[in-house]
């Protein structure tokens, strides 16, 4: 029987206050381990899904950390190498904040550098922070969440396009660059899912759900599925690899 188990090890999750990222968290959790639980600024919400994840178990640790800055990086990376160990799972989930999307020609040149910041340089940083100790170790996993926006490119959405686009060099780079040494480097890219927010909220989908061959969108689950999947055993072949998960509305040419 195949099973994702992840007992033993443990992840670190950006942006785990997030509508995706409570749930990547917790999946990781519930498939035996440790989580390391980033928040920026919603320290209520990291205290109740440390609460929730203990429960469970294993060890959970809330740390805060501004990701689009190094020495910010590094001090929640000494907290969590103090408290939990070094880490053998790296979910770069953290965003910037969604600005109102715009043409190219009135798109505020801060709003890509915001994207930019929260896209390219977290993954930077959080590779300079752990992934030498990972690779002196003789394996782990890198997973970037990544977008189906991407490649949709959409009108209007170059700042948030442009900064995933660099992400996803990033990755495909560092793949290359530290597969020798059993490190795996994948991306996720979700589509418009349901998550907490809109299942107490729902609103009308039906244009977007008529442009998705499945007739219907994913849930932040199926996200997290695919994040515990890249994370297990079961993925130790694979790297370097972007993963769309919006029921084939964007797919990956070849």
């Amino acid at each position: 029987m195949l099973t994702l188990d992840l007992h033993g090890k443990i992840a670190v999750v950006t942006g785990a206050t997030g509508e995706l990222g409570r749930t990547i968290a917790r999946t990781l959790a519930e498939c035996g381990a440790d989580v390391a639980i980033h928040y920026h600024q919603n320290e209520a919400q990291a205290q109740l899904l440390e609460n929730e994840i203990s429960l469970l178990g294993v060890r959970a640790l809330m740390v805060a950390a501004d990701v689009t800055q190094g020495e910010s990086v590094q001090t929640m990376a000494d907290r969590i190498f103090d408290r939990l160990g070094v880490p053998d799972i790296i979910v770069a989930n953290a965003v910037a904040q969604i600005h109102p999307w715009s043409p190219v020609l009135e798109e505020s040149p801060e709003d890509y550098r915001s994207q930019f910041e929260s896209c390219v340089m977290q993954s930077v940083y959080l590779a300079k922070t752990f992934l030498p100790q990972m690779m002196g170790r003789g394996g782990g996993r890198y997973i970037a969440i990544n977008t189906e926006c991407s490649i949709e490119a959409a009108p209007s959405s170059s700042a948030y396009v442009a900064g995933k686009r660099g992400l996803d060099g990033l990755m495909r780079t560092l793949a290359k660059e530290v597969g020798a040494s059993g490190v795996t480097v994948n991306q996720v890219a979700p589509g418009w899912m349901i998550s907490d927010r809109e299942r107490q909220n729902p609103i009308d989908d039906a244009a977007y759900r008529a442009t998705v061959p499945l007739r219907r969108r994913g849930h932040d689950q199926d996200i997290a599925n695919t994040v515990a999947f890249l994370a297990s055993d079961l993925a130790s072949f694979m790297t370097g690899a972007f993963l769309p998960v919006a029921g084939g509305r964007v797919m990956v040419g070849i």
